[in-house]
């Protein structure tokens, strides 16, 4: 599960720029930025359990 949590953050931070941008609102643009870059910084975070190929091969040839 944590390796798609890289993708539900970043999906997550487009939809809240989106509805941001789209209400009007004083500091909405801000605000939606600010937890839009929050929700990128734990998508990074979250990209370290994505498998690498190149190395779960090489692990499977050594053994």
């Amino acid at each position: 599960m944590k390796r798609y949590l890289t993708l539900i953050l970043f999906a997550l931070s487009i939809l809240i720029i989106y509805i941001g941008s789209k209400l009007q609102l004083y500091w909405s643009g801000v605000a939606a930025w600010g937890l839009a870059l929050v929700c990128l910084i734990f998508a990074v975070y979250y990209s370290k359990y994505i498998p690498n190929e190149k190395n779960s091969r090489k692990k499977k040839k050594e053994v």
